[in-house]
């Protein structure tokens, strides 16, 4: 259940079970995850995937590079001070659009394109728009919706008649918080000004539905930290809110090892934030989304968690329905009904192929009938709380799922399997019950809240 837009909650919203916590999950914005993917997949089998595609298709475009890196970013993504790399990428970028471009049929049609990083405004206005322009030229693209993620510290004042031009009309800027005290731990010092100044430009450069990435769980974070970038949050007008908890795991990010770790807020804090950040958003009349996104009622995010359309791609929470995402630029990656292939990461070796018009695919996995059927729960049960288990899933299952059911977090009827109200912050480790890889996977994701 929903609660009402702008209704009061009650005093104790979500039971914690810190048990139910302790393993870390991801975050599924595929199945199988990126931790499946392996060598074997490459550019022929991304080539005959291409060739295969009809219908809607949308496109992710990797920039890997910021002109500043920050301590706790998790992207593929390095420093932008090199202009001949930078131009070497580009120059790569668009030799990748052309063959990729050139295999798909013409019943393909683009209807999204997404600009992310990295920093897409790391590179020049006029690189963005030669690169807008090449996916113009070799896509059948029909008026595509333009989304791009931006760093507010670099988005200056002649982006906007850029963006206007292009017709973007969705965009997100990394916020991550308002304190100062906080952005100087984690490497990101953007005064409240330059994100006022950020908003400014993107309004009125046509963009109508903006986000805000913000995080809890930092080093030293309080409650009064996060009421205070939420007030600011709002006041700005933010349509979307994805608010992260941050995972700190300096072992696979090396960056992160410049995060005093000791501070960190324990397991019980960052479910306190949690619990907070949600009550005060839905409250101020923010609709949920999934277990971390926030929508205005009129934002077409939350309406597709309403009328639930809502879908889950490498984008996270999205009201995109395009059964194809196509991923361009390094480590991107290319999501199809039977496989998943993501681009070499590697930004040399990403050169180096398409030098030789080779497609830069090095990693990805297969997607069984099982896989699907895995999937498509764990997708339902992420974005509608509800998911219609198959018969031959169930026996598995189910002695996963007990300590959920005793707890009265979620619960089967007619074949579905239901997840409770107080069920929203275990339903990443609800998912992960559908998920046989865990069981044999050695990588660490982040903390389930």
């Amino acid at each position: 259940m929903r609660p009402a837009v702008g209704a009061a909650l009650p005093a104790t919203m979500w039971p914690y079970y810190p048990d139910l916590l302790a393993t870390p999950v991801p975050r599924y914005t595929s199945f199988p995850t990126a931790a499946e993917f392996a060598p074997g997949i490459g550019a022929s089998e991304l080539g005959a995937a291409l060739d295969r595609v009809t219908g809607d298709v949308s496109l992710y475009v990797h920039i890997p590079f910021c002109e500043k890196i920050c301590w706790y970013c998790g992207c593929n993504t390095g420093a932008a001070n090199r202009t001949h790399r930078l131009a070497s990428y580009l120059e790569a970028l668009h030799r990748e659009i052309a063959l990729v471009g050139a295999r798909l049929s013409r019943e393909a049609r683009v209807r999204r394109i997404a600009f992310g990083g990295g920093s897409p405004n790391a590179i020049a206005p006029t690189d963005f728009v030669r690169l807008v322009n090449a996916l113009m030229l070799h896509f059948r693209a029909a008026w595509p919706e333009i989304s791009l993620e931006l760093d507010p510290r670099t988005l200056h004042g002649c982006w906007g008649p850029v963006l206007a031009g292009v017709g973007a009309t969705y965009a997100s800027l990394g916020v991550q918080t308002f304190s100062s005290g906080l952005q100087q731990r984690i490497g990101r010092v953007q005064p409240t000004g330059m994100i006022e100044r950020s908003v400014e430009i993107l309004r009125n450069a046509g963009v109508t539905s903006l986000n805000f990435d913000l995080m809890y769980g930092l080093p030293g974070q309080t409650l009064d930290d996060l009421k205070e970038t939420l007030r600011e949050t709002m006041r700005l007008g933010a349509n979307r809110i994805a608010l992260f908890g941050y995972a700190h795991v300096p072992h696979l990010i090396p960056r992160q090892r410049q995060i005093d770790g000791s501070d960190l807020p324990g397991q019980a804090d960052r479910f306190t934030m949690a619990e907070f950040g949600y009550r005060r958003l839905v409250e101020a009349g923010y609709e949920p989304v999934g277990f971390d996104h926030f929508a205005l009622p009129g934002d077409p995010l939350a309406q597709a968690a309403l009328s639930g359309r809502l879908r889950r791609n490498f984008q996270g929470f999205t009201d995109d329905q395009a059964p194809v995402l196509i991923g361009l630029g390094a480590s991107a990656i290319s999501g199809f009904p039977d496989l998943l292939v993501q681009n070499e990461k590697n930004a040399g070796r990403y050169r180096m192929l398409l030098s030789q018009d080779v497609l830069p695919a090095a990693l990805g996995v297969r997607r069984s009938e099982d896989d699907r059927r895995r999937g498509a729960a764990i997708e339902a049960l992420l974005c509608r709380g509800r998911a219609r288990v198959a018969p031959e899933l169930l026996h598995g299952v189910l002695p996963r799922l007990a300590p959920f059911i005793e707890r009265e977090l979620c619960g089967f009827d007619d074949g579905e399997l239901l997840l409770a109200p107080s069920a929203l912050p275990y339903a990443r480790s609800i998912a992960a019950q559908f998920d046989p890889y865990r069981a044999h996977s050695p990588r660490r994701f982040s903390s389930a809240v």
